[in-house]
């Protein structure tokens, strides 16, 4: 069962599917374009901790809980949690989600965490080596900036190329089967024996290599990821022999506008023209004309929330039929950065198409 497809693709032999998903955010992306589509807007950024590093782990911790109870799971249910955040040691993760005890492969990709942790839950599902997956990311907006920029209390000015990073969460639970029957009582509102239809299914993905044109301005990190976006998306039509066209839409995670321009003009210079199709998460999230968020939006949460929130709701209901959805990533850390050393990207694609028949 070879499933390889290319240099650097997979193609599945069976779909995987996304049995179900939740999004929890703060109180800024509650008041963005997406804010009534999420599961759960925290009244504010704290969500009732101490820290933010806090928060950042109850993100987690809430959106798996909702993730499992729409899908009629409990934490026994599920073979594999592949999860990751931006924090060191991914701190996010291992405080977030250690209650639930389900084994874990904690996985860091920067902010294309999202579309890794799918890749690999698909993979491992599709091999045979787990039954139930989840896989889940956050980001916080106060935690990121202490972490890689400036504590909030300096009030540091933020330049017009600077994304804001995403206070939210995304989890998603991965099956085999495009449906789960609930035949056991659960900790969310499903009855028994009810059957619960899958969001969407997973044909394939394009692993992502480290990309570095030298940059190393961390307040324009569109800029930085856009040259991965590109190599990933070109390989991907390469592999896969397809064009731009074949998809609704090809759905990049936290490029912003400054790095949206970049990329479109960098595939153009390749002969892709993707500028019909082209969608950006973190320009989605965020109102730019209310929200003074400058470039747009990014983070680990940006991609899962807008995947869970609102891609997703696309695909469940038939307007879009196939997707392909590729979150970026900026492979730095505050010691390479105050070394001097330049920013690395990286972004994976995974395909998405609907359950709805024509």
């Amino acid at each position: 069962m070879n499933q390889k497809l290319g240099k650097a693709s997979i193609n599945l032999e069976q779909p995987v599917y996304i049995i179900n998903s939740a999004s929890v955010v703060g109180k800024k992306e509650g008041e963005g374009p997406l804010g009534l589509l999420f599961d759960v807007v925290g009244e504010d950024d704290m969500f009732g901790c101490n820290t933010w590093e806090e928060a950042e782990s109850s993100l987690q911790k809430d959106a798996v809980f909702l993730a499992m109870g729409k899908a009629g799971l409990k934490p026994e249910d599920v073979s594999l949690i592949f999860a990751g955040d931006l924090l060191g040691q991914s701190i996010a993760t291992s405080f977030g989600i250690s209650s639930y005890e389900i084994p874990l492969l904690g996985v860091y990709g920067a902010c294309s965490t999202c579309g890794e942790s799918l890749a690999l839950g698909a993979m491992s599902i599709a091999g045979g080596f787990a039954d139930k997956v989840i896989c889940v990311t956050s980001s916080h907006f106060g935690s990121a900036e202490k972490e890689f920029r400036f504590p909030l209390e300096y009030g540091n000015q933020r330049p017009l190329s600077a994304t804001w990073t995403v206070t939210g969460s995304g989890a998603f639970v991965l099956g085999s089967e495009n449906a789960i029957s609930v035949n056991n009582n659960v900790t969310a509102s499903v009855s028994e024996g009810v059957s619960l239809p899958a969001r969407a299914k997973i044909l394939g993905m394009t692993v992502g290599k480290i990309v570095d044109y030298g940059l190393k301005d961390s307040m324009n990190m569109g800029a930085c990821m856009a040259p991965a976006a590109a190599s990933t998306l070109e390989q991907h039509f390469i592999d896969f022999g397809s064009q731009p066209e074949d998809y609704d839409k090809i759905i990049t995670g936290d490029l912003g506008t400054v790095g949206q321009k970049v990329l479109i003009d960098l595939l153009r210079e390749r002969g892709y023209d993707i500028s019909g199709v082209h969608m950006d998460c973190g320009i989605e999230i965020y109102d730019a004309a209310t929200q003074d968020t400058h470039a747009g939006g990014s983070g680990c949460g940006c991609s899962a929330v807008t995947l869970s929130a609102y891609i997703l709701k696309q695909l469940e209901e038939g307007t879009w039929k196939k997707v392909l959805f590729m979150p970026t990533g900026a492979l730095l850390s505050k010691t390479s950065f105050n070394e001097g050393q330049s920013i690395p990207g990286i972004a994976h694609a995974v395909v998405l198409e609907s359950l709805v028949k024509n």
